[in-house]
């Protein structure tokens, strides 16, 4: 866990280095911002015990404050599967985010952060939700692997039940201007 939230304030420095560096860039006053919006679906592999697998489809609004600086809204549905008798558990991610394309304006690091909100089998329990990114993205296309850190959703470590899910995700979406 505390190296977990040491990893994540690593990567937040080095997102917030990254737009400070490149500041200098921006010099151009008639980009056009806009809003695009992202479809994708998602494979995610849990590190914790009993899930297998996570399956998943997002919707992401997207609004462009620069030609390299973006504000992120994401949300949809995720079900981590467990093998076995015990119950499947779906949830809905509602998160908020920045982005920044740090290389030839298709290369991206995001980081994210909101709730999930467990909505399957009886378990209603909603949970913190972390999420930096790394992704590459094209006019329509968008290819990104990340880690999602959950520390409210419960795990089984040697046969005792414990706190925190942690697992990394690859996202394939297709996104267009609104």
């Amino acid at each position: 866990m505390k190296n977990t939230i040491k990893n994540l304030a690593i990567l937040a420095l080095l997102i917030l280095g990254t737009a400070n560096a490149k500041a200098q860039d921006l010099s151009n006053d008639n980009y056009e911002q806009k809003f695009r919006l992202g479809i994708g679906a998602t494979v995610g592999y849990p590190f914790e015990d009993p899930y297998d697998i996570n399956v998943g489809g997002d919707v992401r609004l997207q609004y462009d404050l620069s030609k390299r600086y973006s504000l992120t809204a994401t949300t949809g549905f995720n079900n981590l599967f467990v093998s076995g008798d015990d119950n499947d558990l779906g949830y809905i991610p509602a998160k908020l985010g920045f982005k920044a394309f740090v290389l030839k304006d298709q290369f991206y690091l995001m980081g994210e952060a909101g709730a999930a909100f467990a909505v399957t089998n009886g378990y209603d329990q909603t949970s913190l939700l972390l999420s930096p990114s790394i992704g590459y993205a094209t006019k329509y296309i968008d290819i990104s692997v990340r880690y999602e850190y959950l520390p409210d959703f419960p795990t089984l470590e040697k046969n005792t039940v414990d706190k925190g899910l942690g697992q990394v995700a690859l996202r394939l979406a297709y996104g267009f201007k609104l």
